[in-house]
């Protein structure tokens, strides 16, 4: 059945690289160990990790000493390790499905927060575009199109700008925009997309280039992962959602939207959110070509009579499902038994374009990147809207009840 929508990656396998002046590369001689040393320790933080290197990195070299090692296993050796391999995945995915199934049910018990709760955090001259929320939920960072990251931490505000920033590495070989960066859970292994309609696997550990992926034909305008070795992207006007699989070196292709997807975000490994700007919103399944639900219109429309268009879906959440216009509204909704449909809960007021949304791990609180312009252009301009973060609070109602 899925055949119809299993993509092989045709392409030549893949290299590791790295640059020549990163910690694995071979030194020229063994007695230059003095100014060249000095100036190779002063220099790391600024090391540069092209695409286009040619040079092999640390991650192939000890994959193929492992490989080599294995191959001295006797038949019966390799079986067992296997076996246990297979059985501590089926134990963590197990003990993963009863967490999320609780935590699930907890979220569903959301009350509406109070208008007089929600907080404002200003900083950003221009519309902020993207945001995300450290694990521990200390710190929010923001960025926007000032070309400024901010950082917000016990009420301070501390801002770099991008053409100063002090950075450890870059990494380098989009020819476009990057309009997406996710760490694969628990790793640091990172994934990115661009305008360029590829997607870079980096290692970070290693400061080394992966590969590159192709497939859409369109820009890439969001990507997520999870803790599987795979991520998903959305295709823009190319109307397609795709799931890589790194490791089998494949693509999963899907359709359902009627206009352009501008935003993605995963629920679990197996289901996933989808926006786009003929206002829908679509719950998937990896396991289906076409989505498990859709919600039309769903910020409603606007415009004259008889010429109203659907308000455009900028950015998607999940653990909830939640999604933002410039409706002036964020719209949370749940998921119906089995990942079949979705069914509203309640919306929070927030005036200006909703750029970017993200829960933080505890699901304690949302916070909205709002704007006064859309993140992918420049088609209207709120002058009512403020820039910055909606920080918005979220009450269970056992909550409430142990307040009372």
């Amino acid at each position: 059945i899925m055949s119809s929508f299993f993509i092989k990656k045709k392409g030549p396998p893949k290299v590791f690289k790295k640059n020549e002046n990163s910690a694995g590369s071979k030194r020229k001689n063994d007695t230059d160990t003095g100014n060249k040393l000095k100036k190779k320790r002063n220099s790391k933080h600024n090391e540069e990790i092209s695409s286009d290197s040619e040079t092999e990195g640390l991650s192939l070299h000890r994959k193929r000493r492992a490989n080599v090692e294995e191959e001295f296993e006797t038949p019966q050796e390799k079986k067992l390790r296997l076996a246990k391999l297979y059985l501590d995945q089926l134990r963590d995915e197990e003990e993963k499905k009863a967490e999320e199934e609780s935590f699930e049910m907890d979220l569903i018990a959301l009350l509406p927060p109070d208008v007089s709760e929600i907080r404002l955090l200003r900083g950003h001259k221009l519309p902020v575009t993207c945001l995300i929320i450290s694990p521990d939920e200390q710190y929010v960072f923001s960025a926007s199109k000032d070309c400024s990251i901010i950082k917000y931490m016990n009420k301070l505000i501390m801002i770099w700008e991008a053409a100063t920033c002090k950075h450890l590495y870059k990494f380098t070989g989009h020819k476009g925009p990057v309009s997406g960066l996710s760490f694969r859970r628990g790793t640091h292994d990172l994934y990115s997309a661009t305008h360029d309609r590829s997607i870079k696997v980096w290692n970070v550990d290693e400061n080394a280039y992966v590969e590159t992926l192709f497939g859409h034909q369109d820009v890439i305008t969001g990507l997520d992962s999870g803790s599987r070795e795979r991520c998903v992207t959305a295709g823009g006007r190319d109307r397609t959602v795709r799931v890589w699989k790194i490791a089998e070196e494949s693509q999963l292709v899907f359709h359902g939207h009627e206009g352009s997807i501008d935003c993605i975000q995963l629920i679990n490994e197996e289901h996933m959110i989808t926006g786009a700007n003929d206002g829908s919103v679509s719950l998937w399944s990896v396991n289906k070509k076409k989505p498990l639900s859709v919600v039309k219109a769903a910020h409603g429309r606007h415009g004259d009579s008889g010429l109203e268009q659907p308000y455009w879906v900028a950015a998607v959440a999940a653990l909830l499902v939640t999604a933002g216009s410039h409706n002036s509204k964020v719209q949370l909704w749940k998921c119906g038994q089995g990942f079949s449909h979705l069914e509203p809960l309640f919306s929070v007021p927030v005036i200006g374009f909703v750029n970017s949304l993200k829960f933080s791990s505890s699901g304690k609180f949302l916070v909205a990147g709002v704007g006064q312009e859309h993140r992918l252009g420049r088609w209207w301009r709120l002058k009512e809207a403020k820039n910055g973060l909606y920080i918005i609070p979220l009450k269970r109602r056992q909550e409430e009840v142990n307040g009372e």
